[in-house]
């Protein structure tokens, strides 16, 4: 069984929020250094540092303190200089800067809403079930020969009729990534494969192989379908974490559409 999330921008932007949640220090800042008049404060230079090196503030190393309080200070004595200013007036720079100020501030609202929004126990349950329900019962072990053209596909169906090696043929004539292998697709369920060839594969008995060829976006497969088994579903705790992250993207995402509906009547 084949559990999907969904990729978007908003998606990315509820990942990239949820991984920040708690980053943020309450504790009031304090002057690390001061370079031209320009005070570097404690949350600027531990925001660097994680940045820097994917790690909490408190966990650096002397010499990794060392090297963010010499790069910030070097970021400071350039943003000081007379020309720094002239540059913060340039349209494409003040457009840099709203677009990372807006980045900054939409994240820290994602991150808001996940944390104000959890998926519940009883959401998770639903989504489970739902995509139980959507879920093959059945799982396959197949092969296929990738090809461009029809013709090609046809003449191994023809070799194939005579005896030849659906191994052998799909590592000497397979243009996919499994060609070196055999053709070896492994064990997957229909909703992991293009619907054409899921169809193909799900109308074969074991052991048999295509007697036509099976067009795909991908070009022209033969297709052996080897065996077929039983689909044993995950249990609901091995695919929480994926279902719960599912469910909080729905919510940003009926989130957002509210947003835009309220914007484009308003």
């Amino acid at each position: 069984m084949t559990f999907k999330s969904r990729s978007s921008l908003l998606g990315t932007l509820i990942a990239v929020a949820s991984l920040a949640a708690g980053g943020f220090s309450t504790a009031a800042a304090e002057t690390v250094a001061t370079v031209n008049g320009a005070d570097i404060d404690s949350t600027v230079f531990d925001a660097y540092l994680e940045s820097r090196f994917q790690k909490p503030a408190a966990q650096a190393t002397p010499d990794e303190l060392a090297t963010v309080e010499q790069e910030l200070t070097d970021i400071y004595l350039l943003t000081t200089q007379p020309k720094a200013e002239e540059f913060s007036e340039d349209p494409q720079i003040k457009a840099q800067l709203e677009l990372q100020y807006r980045g900054t501030i939409a994240q820290a609202v994602a991150r808001d809403f996940v944390t104000t929004n959890p998926a519940s126990d009883a959401e998770i349950l639903a989504e489970y079930e739902a995509q139980l329900e959507q879920s093959s019962d059945q799982q396959y072990k197949a092969r296929h020969i990738l090809v461009q053209t029809q013709a090609e596909a046809q003449d191994l169906i023809a070799q194939l009729d005579e005896g030849a090696d659906f191994q052998a043929l799909a590592k000497e004539h397979s243009t996919g990534p499994s060609g070196p292998n055999g053709g070896d697709l492994g064990w997957f369920a229909p909703d992991q494969m293009v619907k054409p060839f899921a169809d193909a594969v799900i109308a074969l008995d074991d052991g048999a192989f295509t007697t036509a060829p099976v067009q795909t976006q991908f070009g022209w497969h033969v297709i052996l379908r080897e065996e077929s088994r039983e689909n044993e579903p995950p249990t609901l705790e091995s695919v929480r974490d994926a279902i719960k992250q599912r469910v909080e993207q729905t919510k940003f995402q009926d989130y957002m559409q509210g947003l835009r509906d309220a914007s484009s009547e308003g």
